[in-house]
């Protein structure tokens, strides 16, 4: 009797472990989709303000709107410290979970408002302060979507998978932004060029809307992390005294984001911008460019993401640092004055390569320098002040210095700050072999 009931337990326990790892790669998935969602909506405005820009704004030249569009995109990034924190002690207190559904709540609300929105023409000046109002709700919620989903992804992953699985942060995320952009090319070949500045851009908001009702349902059947579920003490003080116990931390989220988030923004959100404004090319041959290559940097992601579970973190992280401070003005450079499809194509993959060895790991590494009791907490805010400070202002700060006439100016910006972070990937400890994410 002792043979039956030994396999019969084997036999239960592995049909328990088997679903284990079923209802984790299950919620792993429900919770990319979400975030898919969340940047879908987050890159709409990017993509679509070649065509409202006229609507919410005065007449103008067209930098001069496309400024006043920028500006409002890094309005929308201010809110994001404040989504970090507020998202990221409401995620440390009642969980992960709940606070995914909340974030995609209000960035459901924030597409709602930009789709019906009346133009300038209509309202007057009640139409740029409702975009701005729009805006600030969607910055609440990806400012406090990205702590909680690389927390989220990290702690779920099992720990030899944990690069890979975690990559799937900017998989969803860039899928976001081709989804938008695949959108822009449906309606550009449907619809007019006329009708698109008069109201066709307001269908990709409306989508948005509705797929974020989707997203919240999806997160509904998510499963809490273990990490999260085992942290059975309340805590003695305030969750933010305990994150300003860890400074060292706080620092290396920072100065490793700043080169990052900034190299990131420049070649994927300003990039259809500065093929129209400064090389020349057509609206249509900027999207398809920018379409084409973000899906091969999407599928980039998982690859290296993998490798680091291999090799570690660091080194992928240094080899990022180096490529970009010795490539970025190159590269712009070549670029300012290609006029080919494939030309631009090649340069713009180069650039997305090398930015792939931050964006694949970078949300693994965040969550693994911290403990359980402020995870969320302590990858949400100080990464949502550096992307504030340094991806929210890319764009703005890129057409400023053209606006100038010193347009190169922005590319030596780009590699001074990836030169910064450089050195923080050199001196600090690779979180692959000392991860504080205890438990699988």
């Amino acid at each position: 009797m002792a043979i039956p009931n030994s396999a019969s337990h084997g036999t239960a326990a592995t049909l328990a472990a088997e679903k284990t790892t079923g209802s984790r790669l299950k919620s792993i998935f429900s919770g990319s989709v979400g975030n898919m969602v969340e940047w879908y909506d987050w890159y709409v405005y990017a993509a679509f303000s070649l065509y409202f820009a006229k609507v919410f704004f005065p007449k103008g030249d067209t930098t001069a709107q496309l400024l006043n569009t920028a500006a409002i995109f890094a309005v929308g990034f201010l809110m994001r410290p404040i989504g970090g924190w507020l998202m990221g002690l409401y995620a440390d207190r009642k969980g992960r979970k709940a606070a995914l559904m909340a974030s995609v709540l209000l960035m459901c609300f924030g597409s709602l408002i930009i789709a019906l929105t009346p133009g300038y023409e209509t309202i007057g000046v009640g139409a740029p302060i409702m975009l701005v109002f729009a805006r600030l709700l969607q910055g609440l919620s990806v400012g406090g979507e990205y702590g909680t989903s690389a927390t989220y992804l990290s702690e779920m992953a099992t720990k030899e998978r944990r690069g890979f699985f975690s990559s799937f942060q900017y998989v969803t995320l860039i899928s976001g932004q081709l989804i938008a952009l695949a959108v822009l090319i449906v309606l550009q070949q449907t619809l007019t060029t006329e009708q698109l500045h008069a109201w066709g851009w307001r269908i990709p908001f409306a989508i948005g809307a509705l797929c974020a009702v989707v997203a919240l349902f999806l997160r509904r059947g998510m499963e809490e992390t273990e990490s999260f579920n085992r942290k059975k003490d309340k805590p003695k003080e305030s969750l933010m005294r305990t994150l300003m116990r860890h400074p060292k931390e706080l620092m290396t989220v920072v100065g490793l984001t700043m080169g990052g988030t900034l190299a990131f923004y420049t070649y994927t959100t300003y990039m259809q911008k500065y093929l129209v404004n400064t090389v020349g090319m057509s609206i249509t041959d900027s999207t398809t460019i920018s379409a084409a290559t973000l899906f091969l940097f999407m599928l980039l992601q998982p690859v290296i993401g993998a490798l680091s579970d291999k090799i570690g973190r660091r080194p992928i992280l240094i080899a990022f640092g180096v490529l970009g401070t010795l490539c970025t003005v190159p590269i712009l450079t070549t670029l300012h004055t290609i006029q080919s499809w494939w030309g631009a194509f090649f340069l713009i993959m180069a650039a997305l390569i090398i930015v792939s060895g931050y964006t694949s790991i970078n949300a693994v590494v965040k969550a693994e320098l911290f403990p359980t009791e402020i995870r969320a907490l302590g990858v949400g805010l100080p990464y949502a002040l550096t992307v504030s400070i340094f991806g929210g202002t890319a764009e703005y700060i890129a057409l400023w210095f053209k606006s100038i006439g010193m347009e190169t100016g922005y590319y030596w910006y780009v590699t001074a700050c990836i030169a910064v972070s450089l050195l923080v990937y050199v001196f600090m400890k690779d979180t692959r072999k000392h991860s504080r994410i205890e438990t699988d």
